[in-house]
């Protein structure tokens, strides 16, 4: 039996927001929130939450790709060998918010934390991982650490290289990681009960709701393309407007023709993102001869994605005979729409209503670890709300009461989820 009453869910979060504030002070830069993977501040990120894994009773260890793992034993061995994943990650975007991601993993540690404290029985063992290459920010990879577990993540990965030419394997040997192992980390499938994630909504719904948490139902496909745009360099000052071959004219019409075809199947969940953009040679008197941009599109579903990238390239092949301009796509990142178990929802949904909180259920539109755990068991999520469903913005706000709340689901989540298991 537990020695003590538990915390409640404001004094829960009260510990959530003093933890979200003392890993957001890991940053590459003094003025902002800035933490990609297997960088000098990744690494201490991972020692931090190592060492709160630690103070929480938890086994750690850190695996090849350098992902942190802190293990809360089964109650009931006699219940067999099983597993159930809880986590998220603890890299940012550039300039970032300080809750996406970390606080998902915090809110793991404390709910394995209270799950030990209060004497909750547990026939199958809880693993909380804290990953590091959900962004994609300093490589071009996403999900590598949650793919390694799956088994999908190839050798290739390793090949990329960053902005300053170090690779992938280069980066994790400097980290402290074993590239080489990387298709050695696969969770065997039949062991897991599946990966549970807590996560900022990162849009408004919860808000409009007046909701603190609320059930997922899926996480939209998404993909990833490189696209160049090759045009002619010219002297700005004496080639005539109709004899230019201007690269960066055909890519801002290529940009207002993606946003338009986005927007004409916004019925279907449709957007599409140009986040980064590069121009050739990059001069004041100079026509630009190449722009590089990357494509984010995501969708509901996956039907309506493939449909809008067909329209998009439809679109970028009229642009390109207009202009004289050729246009190419490289894909270098995707993934299907995951639907998350219904198991998972309707525990979750027990769960939630115990507190008094009507269950609401909504979509992701974001991409999470999630979607490449999905290849390897059953997923579930739940969403908090964030104030006006900001993110990737140091604006990103979660109150402390909301924080509590998703403390105290998680642990009455899994613990439904326990009792599921016994009845098997």
């Amino acid at each position: 039996m537990p020695d003590e009453p538990p915390l409640t869910a404001h004094e829960l979060g009260e510990e959530a927001a003093a933890l979200i504030d003392e890993l957001s002070r890991i940053s590459a830069e003094e003025d902002k929130l800035t933490r990609l993977y297997l960088t000098p501040e990744h690494r201490n990120a991972a020692d931090l939450v190592a060492r709160w894994m630690r103070q929480a009773g938890l086994d750690v260890r850190e695996d090849s790709l350098g992902t942190v793992r802190g293990r809360l034993p089964s109650s009931m061995p006699a219940y067999g060998e099983k597993c159930l994943l809880i986590g998220s990650h603890i890299d940012t975007v550039i300039d970032a918010g300080k809750f996406d991601g970390a606080l998902g993993v915090i809110c793991a540690i404390l709910a394995a934390r209270e799950l030990r404290k209060r004497g909750i029985d547990l026939p199958f063992d809880i693993d909380v991982l804290a990953f590091g290459d959900e962004e994609g920010v300093r490589f071009p990879t996403t999900l590598l650490s949650s793919s390694a577990l799956a088994g999908t993540a190839p050798y290739s990965e390793l090949d990329a290289r960053d902005a300053n030419g170090i690779s992938v394997a280069e980066a994790l040997r400097e980290f402290g990681g074993r590239p080489e192992n990387i298709q050695d980390l696969k969770e065997v499938p039949e062991k897991l009960v599946g990966y549970l994630e807590v996560h900022i909504e990162q849009g408004p719904v919860l808000e409009r709701e007046a909701l603190p948490v609320g059930i997922v139902t899926s996480l939209a496909g998404a993909e990833r393309h490189w696209i160049t745009v090759q045009g002619e360099a010219g002297h700005a000052g004496t080639v005539p407007m109709d004899a230019r071959k201007d690269a960066v004219s055909a890519a801002a019409d290529l940009i207002v023709s993606m946003e338009t075809a986005a927007k004409s199947a916004r019925s279907d969940g449709v957007v599409a993102t140009v986040g980064e953009l590069g121009i050739h040679p990059g001069a004041v008197n100079v026509i630009p001869a190449q722009v590089k941009m990357t494509l984010d599109l995501r969708a509901a579903t996956d039907r309506p994605r493939a449909a809008a990238i067909d329209e998009i390239k439809a679109r970028a092949a009229r642009i390109s005979r207009k202009r004289g301009c050729p246009i190419e796509f490289d894909q270098f990142h995707e993934v299907v729409t995951s639907p998350c178990s219904e198991i998972f929802q309707d525990a979750a949904k027990r769960a939630i209503a115990s507190m008094g909180i009507r269950p609401f259920r909504l979509m992701s539109g974001a991409g999470h670890d999630g979607q490449a755990m999905k290849a390897l068991t059953d997923i579930g999520m739940l969403f908090v709300r964030c104030r006006k469903g900001i993110s990737h913005n140091p604006s990103e706000y979660v109150s402390i009461e909301d924080m509590g709340m998703a403390v105290e689901a998680t642990v009455r989540w899994v613990a439904e989820i326990a009792q599921q298991e016994m009845k098997a």
